[in-house]
């Protein structure tokens, strides 16, 4: 199935590109084009990890490239829906340049055809635990995006308020689906391994991640939005938190001892 997505990558892409430009149109039909463009490209992509689930007979989640894949669908839904919620045009765009960066990626990195599953895998849990995750880390990357466009406007001196509330929404989401996604992993590990918790390097650092998304919404909470820069910037350090629990933590010395390893 792997290798339909050659052709995968070259429709989504080029529909992004279409949508990302066209959004910005003085025209309404043109505008139009642009989120029916964003959204063919979504469901396209979508369309391919139904075929994939379907020709692997397991749900394609099980190696970083399955998921980068789940990541640049999310990412382009998120899209869609904050523009409609919001009509921000630029959003529209970033999350179409994601879709694009994650689909390029895992076409520059394919996946082999495996319909392996390792016992540990074949747990009840183990769908919603991936998925609900990877929507929030969807979610939350799009915070981030926006927090950072946010500190180059606070730094210009100009509106961020408006900026301020899609990223607020945007997390408060995000963390809803980020805890229980901490919740059905440690469900799952003890169905697995017979504990709920081990402090493995994965596990732990999504606990940190998850504690760096509240230190944000604390300080939203004590400074009644008063304080948008330092929101902003709480949002960027988190979101590099988040990154290492997802990619870095492979790469550590530690990794050797994860009871995760097979998600690289």
């Amino acid at each position: 199935m792997w290798h339909y997505f050659n052709l995968i990558t070259y429709i989504s892409v080029a529909l992004w590109l279409l949508s990302g430009t066209l959004i910005y149109s003085k025209s309404k039909s043109l505008r139009n084009l642009s989120i029916t463009a964003h959204l063919v490209a979504t469901l396209t992509i979508g369309g391919f990890i139904v075929a994939l689930w379907q020709n692997l007979d397991r749900p394609p989640l099980r190696t970083l490239a399955e998921t980068r894949v789940w990541y640049a669908f999310f990412m382009g839904l998120i899209g869609c829906a904050i523009y409609w919620l919001y009509r921000q045009k630029w959003m529209l765009s970033y999350s179409a340049v994601m879709g694009i960066v994650f689909v390029v990626l895992t076409y520059t990195h394919p996946d082999t055809m495996n319909k392996a599953l390792m016992p540990a895998l074949q747990s009840v849990w183990f769908i919603p635990h991936v998925i609900v995750y990877i929507f929030a880390y969807a979610m939350l990357g799009m915070a981030s995006l926006t927090a950072f466009y946010g500190i180059y406007r606070y730094k210009k001196g100009q509106e961020v308020q408006s900026i301020f509330i899609v990223i607020d929404q945007l997390v408060k989401i995000g963390y809803v689906f980020l805890t229980f996604g901490l919740l059905f992993g440690a469900l799952w590990a003890k169905e697995a391994w017979g504990h709920y918790w081990t402090w493995d390097p994965k596990e732990t650092w999504a606990f940190i991640t998850w504690l760096g998304y509240l230190v944000y919404l604390h300080h939203k909470y004590n400074h009644k939005e008063k304080k948008p820069f330092q929101s902003f910037l709480i949002v960027g350090i988190a979101f590099i938190l988040l990154l290492v629990c997802w990619f870095g933590v492979n790469y550590l010395p530690t990794a050797q001892m994860s009871v995760h390893t097979y998600s690289g």
